[in-house]
């Protein structure tokens, strides 16, 4: 049993309200999953930058010296340390080579996401205390996701929380179970996906980030996973500009969204949308089995 929740911004007027929104969603769905939690931030990109969300389990040790060893390959690189996180940003034709360097010269530190947009936390602890750790409700954005675990079949670890990360600015959370993810996993590093961590979820999110490499939308790759992907699934995923939700043909896992003029939102339950502007006047479903939900700033979904 996870959380879920998940918050798409129409009205701009709401962005720098986003983190808070998100952290007190998710908050909310705490006793769904204590074991870890996560959130990312999309917000605005910056013409011709780019960002990694790294994070390290000796930030002292790791982060030392961090900034000034990445501007060898960009002297543009900033670093901005959040606890167990920091937030490089580079020059987009460098992000690579700055990505290498990190490996190279820091093998200890994890990219939790990377792209122009996306800003990834998690950790192990309960949802209150990684708000609070990264600061997420000072956070804005245009939309955001979020996930409390309750581990069921792989370790609780800061890698083995949500949101998973395979591409550039696109990340997914999950409640439930795949069945075939194993035979999945060998498919995908045949055709060059790399994992982190033994957890089926981050099969799903690479299964996305593949499909959406052979010039997919978002909403299409949900599609195409209803009928490659088995076992019980509700997802929220985000990209860059797009938001998208999907359950599997059996829907078992609860799904509660709302929609105002101002904002899409989706919780695992309803309570997780109490706080949120004009509720009470949103209009609410829960999503249908097999059906896909998607919406993007830059295109009718």
């Amino acid at each position: 049993m996870c959380g879920i929740v998940g918050l798409f911004l129409k009205d701009k007027s709401l962005e720098p309200q986003l983190g808070a929104m998100l952290s007190d969603m998710l908050v909310i769905m705490t006793d769904r999953g204590p074991d870890s939690a996560g959130i990312a931030i999309y917000g605005a990109p910056a013409d011709g930058r780019a960002k990694l969300t790294v994070q390290s389990a000796k930030p002292t040790t790791d982060f030392a010296g961090l900034e000034a060893l990445l501007k060898a390959a960009d002297a543009s690189v900033t670093v901005e340390l959040k606890s167990t996180h920091a937030v490089i940003e580079t020059d987009a034709a460098q992000a690579s080579v700055v990505r290498d360097l990190l490996a190279q010269e820091r093998p200890d530190i994890r990219v939790m996401g990377s792209g122009d947009s996306v800003e990834i936390y998690k950790e192990v602890g309960l949802p209150k205390d990684v708000v609070s750790r990264f600061g997420i409700r000072a956070m804005g954005g245009t939309h955001g996701i979020g996930h409390t675990r309750m581990a069921t079949e792989s370790a609780v670890t800061t890698l083995g929380a949500h949101p998973f990360s395979t591409g550039a600015d696109q990340c997914l959370v999950h409640n439930g179970s795949l069945s075939n993810h194993n035979n999945l996993r060998r498919e995908l590093v045949r055709e060059g996906m790399t994992f982190e961590t033994q957890n089926d979820s981050e099969v799903a999110a690479a299964y996305l980030t593949a499909e959406m490499a052979k010039g997919k939308d978002l909403g299409e790759a949900l599609t195409s996973a209803l009928d490659d992907l088995d076992g019980f699934f509700t997802f929220v995923v985000g990209t860059k500009s797009g938001f998208g939700v999907v359950r599997d043909p059996i829907a078992c896992k609860p799904a509660v969204m709302a929609e105002t003029d101002q904002y899409i939102a989706f919780g695992s339950e309803y309570r997780a949308l109490v706080n949120l502007p004009g509720i009470e006047n949103a209009r609410v479903w829960e999503p249908e089995p097999a059906t896909v939900y998607f919406w993007d700033h830059e295109k009718a979904a």
